[in-house]
């Protein structure tokens, strides 16, 4: 009786070993209760990839890190699953060759009928990829948080940069027709030019905000990047003082890529001089392009296609890890009270958005940081960089009759200023509804409307629209404070980007009007090179 048991005892157990041996998907391994190997089944050579004869009679430790074997954590858990039965955790283990995965591991105590501990069940699970996918939710979740977190920063900051541009409209425009009114006074004269250059100032945070907000409207063409940074060496020279060495390296045929020339001078002026107040005590800061090509296989954020990298490096402090996540939010800045916006970052990383590109940075502390802006390589070539400024109007010999159509009477009163100013006779509308109604009564007597876009009820756009199918030849110019136009309008409308000055105003007007101009209406203005009449 005692042998028949003993018998179908073992062979309960070969059935078991049977069993536990048949199982892939686990490495299952019996341990001694000082932790050595005594079995080895094949999904623990799989996963583990110790053969048998490799791994028993030698101590588990050696599935497991050198830092969880310092930390003690091996010791710990035959000792939790003896005071406990079970002991059960997730972290890494060590293949053969030192390879790393990410498991599950469960260590049971195995006790024989007297309740002695006779050794330890370790049974481990590869959870490798649902850590990975894990990770990769987590990160999609952040980018989400933080997408929406910046588009609605964005969103506020374009509003407020819009209301904020209608005012700087009003105090520029008003300073600018005071400066031909005001007697010739020194001291006038010297407070006046102080308020213009307080609003240029104002106008030049406000482009900043509405790059950050991609609402800044660019003049897309070809720049050549080479040619742009050596056209400007000497006002980085300059700005960065003698302490600076700047060097370039550029490949010998570089394309041209596809951005406005004015923001990209505005971004390597701004990233240069970042760069050299993180080296305060002088260094090297280094410009240099390369081009890349990113295949549809390719697993970023940008388009397939071609691409120049433009790189500012220094060797300056860094950044340690908490502040280089936050460097591109706009409004934060290491710099002291009064020495930074912490919008200038903020504006590259807009400005690369809306061209189609992407901005990146990389630091340590300690060891420098690394600005890299990728553009779209353009299809046409670059034009020669130069340029032409406004030159002295030319008086008129008749004026026109101009609706100006604003909802913010500041701005609507500033444009009918300038129009007087500059011979014309202006009609004000607050609304597109209103401007309809004046234009039905006073047909043919109007010459050119120059609308907001940005309206309630009926927007600048919708207006002009509207005027097409009734005064097919009436002129109109869309003015506008950042760039939320449709591309189709942009085509085919006139615009006028605020806060405008005088002469954008009438070299607007001359443009818009040409057959006007032709029938002598309207004499001739000087204009810059660049425009053709």
């Amino acid at each position: 009786m005692d042998g028949a048991t003993r018998n179908g005892t073992l062979a309960e157990q070969d059935q078991l070993l049977i069993l536990i041996e048949a199982v892939t998907d686990y490495a299952i391994c019996m341990l001694d209760p000082r932790g050595i190997v005594t079995t080895w089944n094949s999904g623990a050579h799989r996963l583990q990839g110790y053969s048998t004869d490799e791994i028993v009679k030698h101590h588990f430790s050696r599935l497991y890190t050198e830092d969880d074997q310092k930390a003690g954590l091996l010791a710990h858990a035959l000792e939790f699953a003896v005071a406990y039965g079970k002991f059960e955790n997730e972290g890494w283990q060590v293949r053969k060759g030192g390879s790393r995965f990410w498991a599950n591991v469960v260590i049971n105590a195995i006790r024989d009928t007297s309740g002695l501990i006779v050794g330890f069940a370790h049974i481990t699970s590869d959870l490798t990829e649902r850590k990975e996918a894990q990770q990769k939710l987590e990160e999609t979740r952040e980018a989400l948080l933080q997408s929406q977190k910046l588009e609605a920063i964005g969103q506020l900051t374009g509003g407020i940069a819009h209301d904020f541009n209608n005012l700087l409209m009003a105090i520029i425009g008003s300073l600018e027709l005071m400066r031909k009114r005001l007697p010739n006074d020194p001291k006038l004269s010297l407070l006046l030019e102080n308020a213009v250059q307080g609003a240029e100032r104002g106008a030049t945070l406000t482009k900043r905000m509405l790059a950050f907000a991609r609402r800044q409207e660019l003049k897309k063409e070809a720049v050549h990047i080479p040619e742009l940074i050596r056209g400007m060496t000497e006002l980085l020279q300059r700005s960065l003082g003698p302490s600076i060495v700047i060097e370039t390296r550029f490949p010998p045929v570089s394309k041209p890529v596809l951005s406005d020339a004015n923001q990209l001078e505005m971004i390597l002026l701004n990233l240069t001089v970042n760069a050299r107040d993180a080296m305060p005590d002088g260094g090297r800061i280094v410009i240099a392009t390369r081009e890349e090509v990113l295949h549809p296989e390719a697993r970023t954020r940008l388009k397939p296609g071609t691409y120049v990298s433009l790189t500012v490096s220094d060797n300056g402090t860094g950044m340690d890890e908490e502040t280089l996540k936050r460097a591109t939010d706009p409004f934060f800045t290491t710099k002291g009270v009064g020495k930074g916006t912490g919008l200038g970052l903020s504006m590259v990383h807009g400005v690369a958005e809306q061209s189609g590109g992407w901005f990146t940075l990389r630091s340590k502390k300690g060891e420098g940081t690394t600005a890299e802006l990728w553009l779209p390589v353009a299809e046409v070539q670059a034009p020669q960089l130069g340029r032409s400024g406004h030159t002295v109007m030319e008086a008129q010999t008749r004026g026109l009759m101009v609706m100006a159509v604003d909802d913010d009477a500041l701005v609507l009163t500033n444009t009918l200023a300038m129009l007087e100013d500059l011979g014309h006779s202006g009609i004000a509308a607050s609304g597109g509804r209103e401007a309809l109604h004046i234009l039905r009564q006073k047909a043919g007597s109007v010459d050119l409307v120059i609308t907001d876009y940005a309206m309630p009820a009926m927007t600048g756009l919708q207006l002009a629209d509207a005027i097409k199918k009734e005064w097919p030849e009436l002129p109109v110019i869309i003015t506008t404070g950042f760039a939320e136009m449709e591309l189709e309008a942009r085509s085919r409308l006139p615009e006028l980007s605020k806060p405008f000055t005088e002469a954008e105003l009438a070299d607007a007007i001359l443009q818009s009007t040409p057959k006007l101009r032709e029938s002598g209406r309207v004499l001739k203005f000087r204009t810059p090179s660049n425009f053709t009449a």
